[in-house]
């Protein structure tokens, strides 16, 4: 996937109102390479540790509005501190992880950088961090209040049952029965069938 370097002082763009001066100061004290990604439908952000002659290598993706690409950095930020103290000794995602990523957050949280539906949100997370903001339902509810309108875009439970819809790369699937969390819904193309998260984005064939 291409990616644009950044330039520390381009970054300002992409956080909230003071927020820049403390991010740019992890940046220095870790010597992170920053790109922004174009995006990326998957996953949001990605953390390379330092290797041979790379330093630690963060990208995000740059289409996330100003909250969720500062959560997303965090995110990976707490991936390198994590790094840092245990080396390849420890989960991804476990316990360490989640006390380097709530440290982050309060950080942050305490600075009153987010809406307070975010800090909110995110208040309630510290303790026990989802893995990806993409799985963390009730967080990307509220960051979704602050991202661009986008005209026939809806999330997969606003439309009806048996209704058709379609997701990028133009994959027509026809939506079914929530189960547990998500919605299992038929490619059209393959019959085959996938889940979906309640909030998935997507549009509503007529």
């Amino acid at each position: 996937m291409p990616k644009e370097h950044v330039d520390f002082s381009a970054l300002q763009k992409y956080l909230p109102d003071n927020s820049y001066e403390l991010v740019i100061t992890y940046i220095y004290k870790y010597k992170i390479q920053l790109t922004v990604s174009k995006s990326r439908k998957s996953v949001l952000g990605d953390y390379r540790h330092a290797h041979l002659n790379q330093g630690h290598r963060i990208s995000v993706n740059g289409d996330l509005n100003k909250y969720a690409f500062l959560i997303t950095l965090l995110h990976e930020i707490a991936h390198l501190t994590t790094f840092e103290k245990y080396g390849m000794s420890v989960q991804p995602h476990g316990t360490e992880w989640k006390n380097e990523f709530g440290i982050l957050l309060s950080t942050f949280t305490n600075l009153k950088i987010f809406p307070a539906d975010v800090e909110k949100t995110l208040i309630k997370s510290i303790k026990n961090p989802a893995a990806s903001s993409c799985a963390d339902e009730k967080l990307l509810r509220v960051l979704k209040n602050y991202d661009p309108l986008k005209e026939g875009i809806l999330f997969i439970e606003q439309i009806p049952i048996g209704a058709n819809f379609i997701i990028k790369g133009n994959r027509v699937f026809k939506k079914g029965e929530k189960i547990r969390k998500r919605y299992k819904c038929q490619e059209i193309a393959t019959s085959k069938w996938y889940l979906f998260s309640p909030v998935y984005e997507v549009k509503l064939i007529a």
